[in-house]
Formats: C-alpha cells, structure tokens, sequence
C-alpha cells in the first residue's frame, strides 16, 4: 500500500541562528577570518613542500623552522615591492579589481557549520553554535558570492588597457560561468536528497550516509568544477604563463599581486570546505570514529572538518603535480558538452528516484524502473552512434566524389572557395628570366676562369 506523498524540500529549523550577542558574533567572524587565513599561509607553504616530496627536490627550508615561514615572508617582502599603476589604466577599476576577487572569497566562510548548530559549545560561558550563520538558502549565497568574484578577474583585464589581460579576463570569464553551471547541477541533487538548501541541514541529512557514497556523480562533477572554478592547474588557462604571460594580472604588482595570488588560495579553500559540507559529512567523525559516541560533540567536530578540509586541498596539490594543463578549447568542450549533460541526466535520475520513495514505491520496484531507463538510454545513444556513424561515411564518400571532380575557381562568374576534399589549381605562372640570365653569367665567368687558368698555366711552360 503506497503512503501519502512526502515534501520534497522543506524549511530548516533555524532558531539557534540570531540570538548570539553582538561581541561573540563579532568574535565568530574574526574567528573565520582568521581560520581563513591562517589555512591560507600553510596551504602555500605546504604546496610547495609536498610539490618538493612529489618531484624529489627540496621545498621551501629557509623561513623559520622547516621553512613554514615563507608564505609570511613572500607578503612582507610583495607589501614593500614597488606599487606601478599603468598608465593607460583605468585607475579606479584597476585598483578595485584585486578588492572585487579577494572580498567575495571570505563571504562565503559565513554560512559553513563547524560544528552541529543543536549541541553548542561555551565561549566566555555563553553556549553558541560553532557556525556564523546559517541561511535557508546558504548554498545559493555561495555560489552568487563565488560568482561576483569572476567581476574582479575581468576588471583587472579591462582596466589594464593591455591585450594580453584583457584575454586573460575573458578567459577566465568563460571558464567561471561554463563550471558554475554544472556546479549548481551538482548541488541541485543534493537539495533533492537533503530536503533544504541549508548548510546545517545538508550536513544533518547524512547522518547515515555521505552524499559522496549516495551521490556519486554528483560529487565526481563537483569535484572536476571545482578545480575548474578555482582556476587551479591543470584548468589554469586564464593565467597559463606559456600562452598569455602572466594572464588578467601580468599588469600588476606588489600588493595587488599579492591580493590575486591571495584570492585564488583563498577561493580554494573555501571550495575544499564546501566539498567537506555537501559531500564529505561535514563536522561529522569518519568512520570508526564515528562509532564513539562523544565524536560529534564539543569541540572535536572542529578537529574532523578540518582534517577532511586538508585532505580535499592535498587532493588539489596532488592534482597539480600529476596532471599536465589542458588546452583551452579541450577545457571548454568538457565543460559544455560532458558536464553539464552528465549533470542534468543524474539530476533527472535522482528527481524521478526521489518522486517513487515518496510515492511509496519498494526499493525493487526502483531499482527495475532505474535499470530499464538506463538501458532505455543506452539503446538510443547506440542507434543514435549508428545514424551519425552512416552520416560520417556518406559524408566522407561525398567529399572523395568532390576531389575527382574538377575545380572551378570562378563558378558563376564569382571567385569560389574549394569546398571539402577538393584543392585549387596550380596557377599558371610565366617561366622566370632570372635563373637563365645569372645561369649564363655563371656559365661566361667560369669560361673566363677557365681561359685565364689555361693562359697561367702556357706562361709557365715557356718559362720552363
């Protein structure tokens, strides 16, 4: 018997969200700055030292101990490096644009629980959340806050007055909107499953299961947009140095260098700590330590994010010492035509699956209606192969057919294009006079060497 239909979205409990006093969320945003930031410089020292243990050479080792000092080095000495401004620049957009990709990237840090919004820890005796806030529809927040950091990319361009960041800025533009269109994709199945946009209730909802065993295509797309977004190798075409120079920023320096470089580790963070809420369990203990039941409470939560945190930006380091970059024509092709219809086939998937549990349908029942859809698929796209298949052969047959037959360069009294398969005519061209006459110079210089030669060599038989 089939019970009654069940909503598929439905509002989070958000109380515990707005009744801190105003020290403590002031304290909780300094706290996320900070955990921002301080993540910020270990990630690039740890960059480049796991890059040094991947590629056998030595990593940073002069800055304090182990060499962990170098990321503060680096901005102190990028903060006293002279500031230039261009001078056909737009000064105001020019000086703004490293504001516009750096702000945006801390915004998003607002809404990530680290740590369950129902059990609440005590700071100075006052018992709050481990999370700033939270939204009903938190997730939506981060992906337009994601997408205005793509203005400062394309205003550094813009207002550089110089062709090789302007190319850079609408590299960068095109790359940005192509795979946030398949990340949205991906975090609509997720809405599906989890029944809120909320971050909290994401994270309550896989209490059982993570979404990257419940979703898998869904976390294997995230995964591929989110190197992409981050504009991290091998996806870095809007900076590539060996086809644009330096990209949207070979204009700049000094501190506004440093503020790009700044927000692209920035912005890789805050992509690895939405990976870690959507599809990694959030704050949740892994397994077997989610089995001890004191794992989620307190302060240990904090220690589980941020471990799973590490692990996805190692992931990304790991990534760029493997894989080499990828053309530009090769990184939107995927993005178009592989993601995004990869995106919306799963989401279909996961809608119609979600609509029969609701229904009350048996897992069986799912399970044949799920498989026959996906043979259903697979016999069209095989008929389909054959249909393009027989196109491809006649079209190849027609174009051997256009090569034997003969060209007419000037077809309806108009000069013509040669269509597939056919080339154009040898033009006819008057023999040269030039060759012949330095031929004949040639041939009289070498009679005259000759008869001179035969005329020195008489002279000394006379002698003789």
């Amino acid at each position: 018997m089939r019970v009654s239909m069940l909503p598929l979205a439905q509002e989070a409990d958000l109380s515990v969200f707005g009744g801190d006093p105003f020290w403590l969320i002031l304290l909780k945003a300094v706290f996320c700055f900070a955990f921002l930031m301080l993540t910020v410089l270990i990630c690039i020292v740890g960059e480049r030292k796991v890059l040094g243990w991947m590629q056998l050479r030595i990593g940073p080792n002069r800055h304090g101990p182990w060499g962990m000092l170098q990321s503060l080095a680096d901005g102190i000495k990028l903060m006293f490096k002279e500031d230039i401004v261009v001078k056909g620049s737009d000064k105001v957009l020019y000086i703004l644009a490293p504001a516009l990709a750096t702000i945006p990237a801390f915004m998003a840090v607002a809404v990530i629980p680290f740590g369950p919004a129902d059990d609440p820890v005590s700071i100075f005796g006052t018992r709050t959340a481990m999370q700033l806030t939270d939204l009903p529809v938190a997730l939506l927040y981060v992906l337009a806050t994601g997408a205005i950091a793509v203005y400062g990319t394309v205003l550094a361009g813009w207002s550089s007055n110089s062709t090789y960041p302007l190319l850079g800025g609408v590299r960068a533009t095109a790359q940005i909107i192509s795979y946030e269109v398949a990340m949205g994709l991906s975090f609509a199945a997720v809405f599906l499953y989890s029944g809120s946009m909320s971050t909290s209730a994401i994270v309550e909802a896989q209490s059982d299961r993570w979404f990257m065993v419940l979703l898998p295509v869904s976390f294997l797309i995230y995964m591929i947009a989110m190197i992409g977004e981050a504009h991290r190798p091998p996806f870095d075409m809007p900076e590539s140095e060996g086809d644009l120079v330096g990209g949207y920023l070979t204009e700049y320096s000094s501190i506004k260098f440093a503020f790009f470089m700044m927000s692209e580790y920035i912005h890789m963070v805050t992509v690895s700590m939405l990976m870690v809420t959507v599809f990694l369990g959030g704050w949740r203990a892994p397994a077997p330590l989610s089995f001890w039941d004191g794992a989620n409470t307190g302060w240990w939560p904090l220690l589980w994010f941020t471990l799973k945190m590490l692990a996805v930006i190692f992931f990304f380091i790991w990534v760029r010492a493997s894989l080499p970059r990828v053309r530009y024509d090769q990184f939107m092709v995927a993005g178009w035509k592989v993601l995004i219809p990869a995106a919306l086939v799963w989401l279909m998937l996961v809608a119609t699956v979600r609509a029969m549990q609701n229904e009350g349908y048996g897992f069986r029942d799912i399970v044949l209606w799920v498989v026959g859809g996906v043979i259903a698929l697979l016999l069209i796209s095989f008929v389909v192969d054959i249909f393009r298949d027989r196109a491809d052969e006649r079209r190849e047959a027609e174009e051997a057919a256009r090569a034997e037959e003969p060209f007419d360069p000037m077809a309806g009294g108009f000069p013509v294009p040669p269509l597939p398969g056919q080339t154009l005519p040898p033009v006819p061209r008057r023999p040269s006079r030039g060759p012949t006459a330095k031929v004949g110079a040639a041939e009289a210089t070498d009679t005259a060497d000759r008869a001179e030669s035969e005329a020195t060599r008489g002279k000394e038989g006379d002698r003789a």
